[in-house]
C-alpha cells in the first residue's frame, strides 16, 4: 500500500534498526547466546516490513500487502524463538512454517480472491498478538525472575495485549483505500504504538542481556572450574540463606576426602590428579539433588549441604556416594588403582554456625581415615573431647 510521506514514522524504524545492530554485535562477542543474533535479526526485519509499507516498495498494493506480511511474520516468529531459545524452549519449524503460511495465505487471499481489508488487519494483528501471547505464556517464568526478567516479561505482555486491543479501538477507522489508508488513525497509532512499545521492549531485552553476563560472571566467580562445583566462595554464600531458613531443616552436612589422594600425584602426575578431581566432580553432582549445595574446599576435600535431610538421610546418601566413587574407573590411572573416598557427617543443631557445623562433620571424617578410610562416619556426642586433627583445612567463616 501506498503511504504519503513523513519524516517521523521512520523515527520508530531508526531506533529499532539501532537495537538491531546493538544485538548482533553482542551476539559476535558471545556467540553462544543464540538469542541476540535472533533478535538482531528480528529487528533488522521489522524494519525491512516497515519500509516496504512506507515507502511503497513493491508499488502495486496487492503484492506490497502479501510482501510486507511476510517480513513483519518472519520478524515476529524470529524475535519469539529467541526468547524462547532463552528460556531454553523452541518452536518446531513445521509449527513455525504453517503459521507464516496461515497469516501469508490469508493475506492474499482476502486481496486477491475476497478483498477485505478489516479482516487482513485482523489477520496479521490478532495473528502477532496471539503469537506473543503463547510466548509469554511459555516464557511465564520469568515474572518470578530478576527485576529485569520481570519486566520483560510485562513488557512483552503488554506489547502483545496492543495488538488486539489497538486494532479493536481503532477498527472503526479502517477505510478500504489504499491511500487513505496510510492517513487513517488506525495506521498512525499503529505505527506510533509499535515505535514506542517496540523500543520499550528492546530496551528490557537489553536490560535482560546485561543481567545474563553479570549472572555468568557471578557464577563463574564462584564454581571451581575444574570440578564444575562450587568454589569455597560459592559454597558459603550458597549456604547462608539455608542455614537461617526453617525451610531447609532438618539440614545435615558431609564433608568428604579422597583416599591417598597424594600417591596418585606423587606416581602419575597431576595431570592424573586433575582427572579423578574432574570426575569426582562429575560423580558428585549426579548423585545430589537438585536442592543440595555441592562444593570443592580446595585438594581433594568436598562439602555437601543436604537441607530437609536429617543425619539417617545424611549417612544413607553418603553410604550411596561412596560406593559410586569406589565403583567408577577413572581415566588416566591403571586399572589396577581404585579411588576411594572417607566421609564424614553432621545434622545441625538450633543456632549452629555453619563452621561450627563444618568442625564437627571433619570430627567425624577425621576418624573415618582414622578407622580404615572408605567409609561413612557421623559425629555423635561421645566425639565431643577427641582432637580434630585436619578442621583447619574445612574451615570456613563464619555465617
Amino acid at each position: 500500500m501506498r503511504v504519503p510521506s513523513n519524516p517521523l514514522l521512520l523515527l520508530g524504524p531508526t531506533i529499532i534498526l539501532l537495537f538491531a545492530v546493538a544485538f548482533i554485535f553482542a551476539w559476535t562477542l558471545d556467540r553462544p547466546r543464540r538469542h541476540l543474533l535472533l533478535f538482531g535479526i528480528a529487528g533488522f526485519l521489522f524494519c525491512m516490513g516497515t519500509l516496504c509499507q512506507i515507502l511503497a516498495v513493491p508499488a502495486a498494493p496487492g503484492p506490497n500487502a502479501v510482501v510486507s506480511a511476510f517480513i513483519y511474520t518472519i520478524s515476529v516468529l524470529t524475535f519469539n524463538e529467541g526468547l524462547l531459545i532463552r528460556s531454553s524452549k523452541h518452536t518446531p519449524w513445521l509449527a513455525q512454517c504453517g503459521i507464516l503460511f496461515l497469516i501469508v495465505a490469508g493475506t492474499a487471499y482476502f486481496f486477491y480472491v475476497d478483498r477485505n481489508v478489516w479482516i487482513r488487519v485482523y489477520i496479521l494483528n490478532f495473528g502477532f498478538g496471539l503469537i506473543c501471547l503463547v510466548t509469554a505464556w511459555r516464557v511465564r517464568a520469568l515474572r518470578l525472575g530478576q527485576m529485569t526478567e520481570r519486566i520483560l516479561f510485562w513488557t512483552l505482555l503488554i506489547f502483545s495485549i496492543q495488538f488486539i486491543l489497538r486494532t479493536l479501538l481503532t477498527q472503526q477507522f479502517i477505510v478500504p483505500d489504499a491511500t487513505a489508508f496510510g492517513l487513517s488513525p488506525f495506521w498512525l497509532a499503529l505505527q506510533y504504538s509499535l515505535a514506542v512499545l517496540g523500543v520499550a521492549l528492546a530496551l528490557a531485552l537489553l536490560g535482560v542481556a546485561v543481567g545474563d553476563v553479570i549472572e555468568d560472571l557471578r557464577r563463574e566467580r564462584a564454581i571451581d572450574s575444574l570440578t564444575g562445583l562450587l568454589n569455597r566462595r560459592g559454597f558459603q554464600e550458597g549456604a547462608a540463606p539455608c542455614m537461617h531458613d526453617p525451610r531447609s531443616l532438618p539440614l545435615s552436612v558431609v564433608v568428604a576426602d579422597i583416599d591417598h589422594f597424594k600417591q596418585i600425584n606423587d606416581a602419575l602426575g597431576h595431570a592424573a590428579g586433575d582427572e579423578v578431581l574432574r570426575t569426582l566432580g562429575k560423580v558428585i553432582r549426579q548423585a545430589a539433588r537438585r536442592i543440595d549445595l555441592c562444593g570443592r574446599l580446595g585438594g581433594e576435600e568436598f562439602v555437601l549441604l543436604l537441607p530437609n535431610c536429617d543425619a539417617e538421610g545424611a549417612a544413607a546418601f553418603a553410604e550411596r556416594l561412596r560406593a559410586a566413587i569406589s565403583a567408577t574407573r577413572f581415566a588416566g590411572l591403571p586399572d589396577t588403582w581404585r579411588v576411594t573416598a572417607s566421609f564424614g557427617l553432621a545434622e545441625k543443631r538450633p543456632d549452629e554456625s555453619l563452621s561450627d557445623l563444618l568442625v564437627r562433620a571433619d570430627a567425624a571424617l577425621y576418624r573415618a581415615k582414622h578407622a580404615g578410610r572408605d567409609r561413612v562416619e557421623r559425629h555423635t556426642e561421645t566425639m565431643l573431647g577427641q582432637p580434630l586433627g585436619q578442621t583447619d583445612r574445612l574451615s570456613i567463616d563464619p555465617v
